[in-house]
């Protein structure tokens, strides 16, 4: 199956080396602006396949969307990150463009694809992408809460002392620092709730390095994270390509899910071979969905913004 990436930067390139390196795809396209850029990244993957024992090929191509044709999946990560002090929402003048002109030429050449989204703000994109290109729901996919989930995880394992992989939780809501809601009262360590183990007050320092996650890390890098990133697309990616059904919180368009319509947000997601398989309706207490609402209003304004870009 073939998979193309757009955008050959910290977290696109990543994203191609964990999808190679865990032989999730048997071809890779790598696509960005920069002349050679891309396929200078492809042949620097491809010169570990005998030392990490990978047969994936991977290819690059400068803004040629040709070489893209027949993709199973299309990953579009291209934008500006998102520098320090620079909120996800002053990214949505520069990045919006680019992604519904990538969006439109990656549908023109892969009509059947599923996308998942990953330039920032994430979500907005996810709808920008959604209202632009007139798919199913179920091939839109914003990828920020398998990331948001992720780190949330990290952060219980830290506060636990105990293996992550251990250890289950989500994340929920918008993708951004005062939007997104970790599930704090759903979480488990091998099935057991972690308010178990940790205070109230320790689970709120956990939610709380949770939510400036992203913000840390471009604090201390001075960019945008990409490891964390680059490997949640790929978990993401390979739950679709092997039809593997996981539960993963992803953005997509509800349509009164969640009380809500007309817009994308992180929700838990049945992911599979024909992308959203299914979004799953959990039970949220009055607390959870108050700000589960907040969270929908926040994201349905920075969304206002798209109204002379989708006309």
């Amino acid at each position: 199956m073939k998979v193309t990436i757009v955008g050959a930067g910290n977290v696109g390139a990543t994203c191609a080396d964990a999808i190679a390196y865990r032989r999730i795809a048997s071809e890779i396209v790598l696509v960005d602006i920069r002349e050679g850029f891309a396929e200078g990244k492809a042949l620097d993957i491809m010169q570990t396949q005998t030392t990490l024992g990978f047969n994936t090929k991977v290819s690059g191509s400068t803004n040629d969307y040709s070489k893209t044709a027949n993709s199973g999946v299309v990953v579009i990560t291209s934008g500006i990150p998102r520098k320090p002090g620079m909120t996800r929402e002053e990214l949505i003048g520069i990045n919006a463009g680019i992604v519904k002109s990538v969006a439109e030429s990656l549908l023109q050449h892969s009509p059947n694809a599923v996308f998942v989204i990953v330039s920032n703000p994430m979500d907005t994109m996810t709808y920008l992408t959604f209202k632009s290109l007139g798919l199913p729901k179920n091939r839109i996919i914003g990828m920020g809460g398998t990331l948001d989930s992720s780190r949330f995880k990290t952060y219980l394992s830290l506060a636990l002392d105990k293996p992550a992989n251990d250890i289950q939780g989500m994340v929920i809501g918008g993708h951004g620092d005062t939007t997104m809601i970790p599930l704090t009262r759903l979480a488990s360590y091998n099935g057991v709730p972690v308010s178990d183990f940790l205070s109230a007050a320790e689970l709120e320092k956990v939610s709380a390095d949770t939510m400036v996650g992203g913000a840390t890390l471009t604090g201390l890098l001075g960019t945008s994270a990409w490891y964390a990133p680059g490997a949640s697309v790929a978990f993401l990616v390979d739950s679709i390509l092997n039809d593997q059904k996981k539960m993963i919180p992803c953005s997509v368009y509800l349509e009164g899910e969640y009380g809500q319509s007309d817009i994308c947000i992180g929700v838990p997601c049945i992911i599979g071979k024909n992308g959203v398989e299914k979004i799953v309706d959990i039970t949220l207490n009055d607390d959870e969905k108050a700000k589960f609402a907040k969270s929908a209003d926040a994201v349905r304004a920075m969304n206002g913004d798209l109204k002379s870009i989708l006309g």
